[in-house]
């Protein structure tokens, strides 16, 4: 249609993964970019930041470091920028605070053009270009990056039960919950659920009378962020794993997962201490029941309270438990957002996951010259990292030479430690390693 805007690039979603393509794409100002976003400013997991929660990763995987070391909107550049890097050196911190992180990424906000809050997309289509619907017109775009992330994920049977005292760990700074003399269910026993107990049990003033940390693993378990473990973090093995049977790449997450979703140690170690402290120092009469190896089987209200089932992994016995709240830290899934719908039988999926192009450009049956690129929702294609914020500013990078059709930046991988073995060789008929 004729005055409808024609960009380039158009980002659906302003989070780290396309905030990290605006920032390295801002060294070609020729590329006409327009990233969009529903929500009036930019907030990262604004319901989990706690005072003291930190990043599980190093600072230099930022938006930008590991593509591009010289570019002005890495963290370093941030903490020079508001005169606090000297500072920042001296207090020695063993890893970055995600309240300072959060306001990194604002930051680059702040730096770069052609980012519009407020402004959601409703659909896209596609007429010679990709179409973008806004609440207030449309634009048309060469190329699509999706960067709207995952989505909270709850179990189907307390799905349908979700309201202020039954909600998803996401919302955990906004639900204004007290738990002074409450009965809480927390659901989850990764990082977020280490967080959140941590943030009931700190203050002897707002305790619970009881709590209770459910998980399906057999114990509340470290993140292994040993220097072998990192490996899975590297562009080579990214690249290794892209190329596996799926039997195979699922067989390895499953395998990996405590690299991706364990729990910091010094978080560990700091719930421990405060246990202690609450029974053998204060003699609170909060009680404290920690229970793994536990599956949430069924959900509903009953008598005034909140009722869950769970079936005990090891003795198959199964316990009911009654709770006046119930927090799920149960993780986040990806699904074709409902903004696709338009051209939703166009796009090519596997085992409900997208089918994905090297580049991170989805299959489907549009025109070679219009590709879609999709950010955070490849962990079955590409491993472990691909949700993390390790493999960001090079996927951001892949994705950047692939519009331009050059080697912008070099992603080539320095030699690699561990020798994964040859992806070619591995037939793709193989189901499963044994």
């Amino acid at each position: 249609m004729r005055g409808e805007p024609v960009f380039d690039v158009a980002g659906i979603g302003i989070g780290p993964s396309n905030l990290s393509v605006a920032a390295l794409l801002a060294r070609w100002p020729d590329v006409r970019t327009r990233f969009f976003d529903r929500r009036p400013e930019f907030q990262w997991h604004a319901g989990l930041m706690f005072p003291e929660a930190v990043l599980q990763v190093s600072y230099l995987k930022d938006l930008v470091t590991l593509a591009d070391p010289t570019s002005p909107y890495s963290f370093l550049a941030f903490l020079a920028s508001t005169k606090r890097l000297y500072r920042f050196i001296n207090a020695g911190f063993p890893r970055v605070r995600r309240r300072e992180f959060n306001h990194y990424l604002q930051w680059v906000c702040g730096q770069l053009a052609g980012l519009e809050f407020g402004k959601g997309v409703e659909g896209v289509s596609f007429d010679d270009d990709l179409v973008l619907q806004l609440a207030g017109g449309r634009v048309r775009a060469t190329n699509v990056i999706l960067g709207v992330g995952p989505v909270p994920y709850m179990p189907d049977c307390v799905a349908a039960h979700r309201c202020s005292t039954v909600f998803h760990a996401a919302d955990f700074l906004q639900s204004g919950l007290d738990p002074r003399g409450q009965r809480i269910a927390v659901v989850g026993g990764g990082q977020t659920g280490a967080e959140i107990v941590l943030q009931l049990i700190a203050n002897s003033d707002r305790l619970p009378r009881e709590l209770f940390w459910i998980s399906r693993r057999a114990n509340f378990l470290p993140l292994d962020e040993s220097p072998f473990a990192n490996e899975w973090f590297t562009p080579s093995y990214s690249d290794f794993f892209f190329h596996l049977p799926a039997a195979v790449r699922s067989q390895l997450l499953a395998e990996q997962k405590l690299a991706s979703d364990g729990i910091s140690p010094p978080l560990l170690e700091t719930i421990y201490q405060r246990l202690y402290e609450l029974e053998f120092i204060e003699a609170s009469p909060c009680r404290c029941r920690l229970w793994p190896g536990r599956v949430l089987t069924s959900f509903g209200r009953e008598a005034g309270s909140w009722m869950l089932e769970l079936d005990e992994r090891c003795t198959a016995t199964r316990e009911a438990l009654r709770v006046d709240h119930v927090i799920l830290c149960t993780g986040y899934s990806y699904g074709l957002p409902p903004f696709l719908a338009p051209i939703a039988d166009r796009i090519q999926l596997e085992n409900g996951q997208y089918q994905l192009n090297e580049d991170f450009s989805i299959v489907w049956d549009g025109p070679a010259d219009r590709r879609i690129y999709v950010q955070n929702a490849a962990r079955f294609r590409r491993g472990i990292a691909d949700p993390n914020l390790s493999l960001l500013a090079w996927r951001s990078a892949k994705i950047v030479n692939s519009l331009l059709g050059r080697s912008a930046y070099d992603v080539d991988d320095e030699a690699p430690l561990i020798d994964w073995g040859t992806y070619a060789a591995v037939p793709e008929h193989q189901e499963a390693w044994a």
